[in-house]
């Protein structure tokens, strides 16, 4: 799934966005930061966490501290632990704006009062994880949708639940039903064939599907107005927009 650091996650590399050397300040808490997984501190690391800790669909989001502590082991792998303690505060970890600041390619976030935001790198245990999630996911769904790479969004309007499946190779899958039905019954409407655009550098993010004359369009909001909503669809026919709905993420 498409995850950016304030929502699902939200990953660039410093080529794209500018790293900036980061300041020593900074560097006080990401080298302590480094110093609790060198040395085992669940809970520490637990104490900077901002909840809810996303992860990456179907895996269900870490709601507490607690909970973290629990799956510390499944996320934290020795693979991570020693790119973390092997990092150095001043050379590997980079200011990026006002996003926060990343080791190396962005596998992890921090921001700048010292909260740990996101982890994108998957262990082993997360993919196998994941790849089983996804198969009893598909068990549950109707025939005509069971087959896809990886599930994206569910969304809700006042009136249709829509799910969004990537099918692999830059097309994705819209699949809808009234709010009232399951997705284990046939869908009442399912495109194929659309595509996924990234609007600007903040996380926002839409979808588009064209069948005929008709456009639906999912907009993922991650940074919007106070009052914006999670999601939205618009519906186009003929350039002429004849629906829109706000939407909520269905939460996993």
């Amino acid at each position: 799934m498409r995850r950016f650091i304030y929502i699902a996650l939200f990953v660039f590399s410093a080529q794209n966005i500018g790293a900036q050397d980061l300041k020593p300040e900074y560097q006080k808490f990401i080298k302590a930061f480094i110093d609790n997984v060198k040395n085992g501190k669940k809970e520490a690391v637990a104490n900077i966490i901002k909840y809810p800790f996303k992860r990456d669909y179907p895996i269900p989001d870490i709601k507490n501290k607690a909970e973290f502590v629990k799956r510390y082991d499944q996320i934290f792998d020795a693979t991570l632990k020693n790119e973390i303690i092997k990092s150095n505060p001043a050379k590997d970890w980079s200011e990026m704006g006002w996003r926060g600041i990343m080791l190396g390619s962005g596998d992890i976030w921090i921001d700048f009062d010292g909260r740990l935001m996101a982890i994108n790198y998957q262990s082993e245990f997360e993919k196998n994880l994941k790849n089983k999630l996804i198969s009893t996911e598909k068990a549950k769904l109707h025939p005509s949708i069971a087959k896809f790479k990886e599930p994206q969004y569910v969304l809700e309007t006042s009136k249709f639940k829509i799910r969004i499946d990537d099918l692999g190779n830059n097309n994705y899958r819209y699949a809808s039903w009234s709010l009232k039905q399951s997705m284990s019954e046939k869908p009442d409407l399912i495109i194929t064939n659309g595509k996924w655009f990234q609007d600007g550098t903040g996380g926002n993010q839409h979808f588009e599907f064209k069948k005929g004359n008709y456009v639906y369009e999912c907009y993922i909001i991650v940074l919007g107005e106070r009052d914006s909503p999670p999601a939205k669809l618009i519906i186009t026919q003929n350039s002429k927009e004849i629906l829109f709905q706000n939407a909520k993420i269905v939460p996993r």
